[in-house]
């Protein structure tokens, strides 16, 4: 399937009608006590990102987020100290991260701006940045490589990029096509797309192997410093969407050290940390 062929507004309507995470909680959606949930819960199924964007590292220095979604990541480097310019396609999004930043007081220390990151020198002013952080979102718009192409203008010499994009070889590849697919592996893309997220049919989502996660950041001119695969999801999905945390029956009694052995060979998220 030819993604670069999507019209970007599919992909701003995809996410404007269920912003990522924003059923993490039950309360009523802007309050304190949602966005604590939310926060929760979205460390709780994926502990890695705490560490991953190391949060506390970037106390007064400059952050530029590529899609903020609703802000979760996004308040825990302003609140940790860091000065963050805010990203995203989704003005839904954007709204819910604005509120999260007012409820928290920490409107001062975020700029939010709307619009696509391919486009991003076209509303984000070019200045340099300590770090560049994306997480699960580059692989959604149409042509990753014209963004990477656009963050040129927003490092100096020593300028991290932390992205995380999908990673092909991965458990949940597997499980789409074995299940959704049934084995079908020529439709994989389309069928990876369609079943990548909590909502289905999302309009565009690339995978990667490790080797591809290199190549997108180097031929860039990124020097990439570590790659790493996380993340295997294993909750029973009708006990998930009512906030019980039941493992699948054939994940439930395997050792933990196992289980975190497959995450790091077969996780869903390509973990890679580069410098400008």
């Amino acid at each position: 399937m030819n993604f670069a062929d999507t019209q970007i507004s599919r992909v701003k309507e995809y996410w404007d009608r269920r912003p990522c995470n924003i059923r993490h909680s039950p309360e009523p959606v802007g309050t304190r006590q949602y966005f604590d949930e939310v926060e929760a819960r979205k460390y709780f199924v994926e502990p890695h990102i705490p560490g991953f964007a190391q949060f506390d590292r970037w106390r007064g220095k400059k952050v530029l987020e590529i899609g903020c979604g609703i802000g979760t990541d996004t308040i825990n480097f302003a609140s940790s100290g860091a000065h963050v310019s805010a990203v995203d396609l989704s003005e839904k999004s954007m709204e819910l991260a604005r509120t999260r930043a007012s409820v928290f007081g920490l409107q001062d220390h975020i700029r939010f701006y709307s619009g696509n990151a391919e486009e991003l020198s076209r509303f984000v002013p070019a200045e340099p940045y300590d770090l560049i952080y994306s997480f699960g979102v580059i692989h959604h718009t149409p042509h990753p490589d014209v963004v990477l192409d656009q963050l040129r203008q927003y490092t100096r010499p020593g300028t991290t990029i932390k992205i995380m994009v999908y990673h092909r070889r991965s458990y949940k590849v597997a499980s789409i096509l074995l299940t959704e697919g049934r084995g079908q592996f020529w439709k994989l893309p389309d069928l990876v797309a369609k079943n990548s997220e909590a909502q289905t049919g999302c309009p565009v989502t690339y995978s990667y192997s490790r080797r591809e996660g290199r190549q997108l950041l180097e031929r860039h001119g990124f020097r990439v410093r570590e790659i790493r695969v996380d993340h295997i999801f294993p909750y029973r999905i009708p006990d998930y969407v009512q906030y019980r945390y039941v493992k699948e029956p054939y994940l439930r009694w395997m050792p933990q050290p196992l289980f975190r052995a497959l995450e790091r060979r077969f996780g869903w998220h390509l973990l890679l940390t580069a410098e400008a």
